[in-house]
């Protein structure tokens, strides 16, 4: 009798055991799921240059201070609907022939603009569009 409690007291724990096995695969594999589908989409966000509304959209003034990075400036982009996300806008002006090159001012941009065309404004290169007064 001692024998056979001992033998499913055995089993009980392996059992137990598998579940949490099971459960723990179960967990790794959803957040690397989740790791996956975080990088796919902060990646579309970086390569994808869409503006934030079609047709014409709207005119937003935008003051960049001295000083700033590019993670402020996108962040300050997003506050005005402008970019999607601060730090897809930071990596693209990263990545971009505008490196280095936004210069303080006021501009006035429009919601229709892409990043790249938000980048070239800033920089000063696009200036009918935008306004760069110091």
């Amino acid at each position: 009798m001692a024998d056979t409690r001992d033998k499913l007291g055995r089993a009980g724990v392996f059992l137990a055991g598998g579940v949490f096995k099971i459960a723990l695969y179960i967990c790794v594999i959803v957040f690397l799921i989740w790791v996956g589908k975080s990088t796919y989409q902060f990646g579309y966000n970086v390569f994808n240059q869409q503006a934030m509304s079609p047709g014409e959209g709207q005119q937003v003034t935008v003051v960049i201070k001295e000083g700033s990075s590019a993670y402020n400036v996108g962040r300050t982009l997003e506050q005005k609907g402008l970019v999607k996300d601060a730090l897809a806008f930071a990596v693209q002006e990263r990545m971009s022939a505008y490196h280095g090159q936004i210069k303080t001012g006021t501009y006035l941009l429009s919601t229709a603009y892409t990043p790249t065309r938000i980048l070239a404004v800033l920089s000063g290169e696009d200036s009918e569009e935008g306004s760069n007064s110091q």
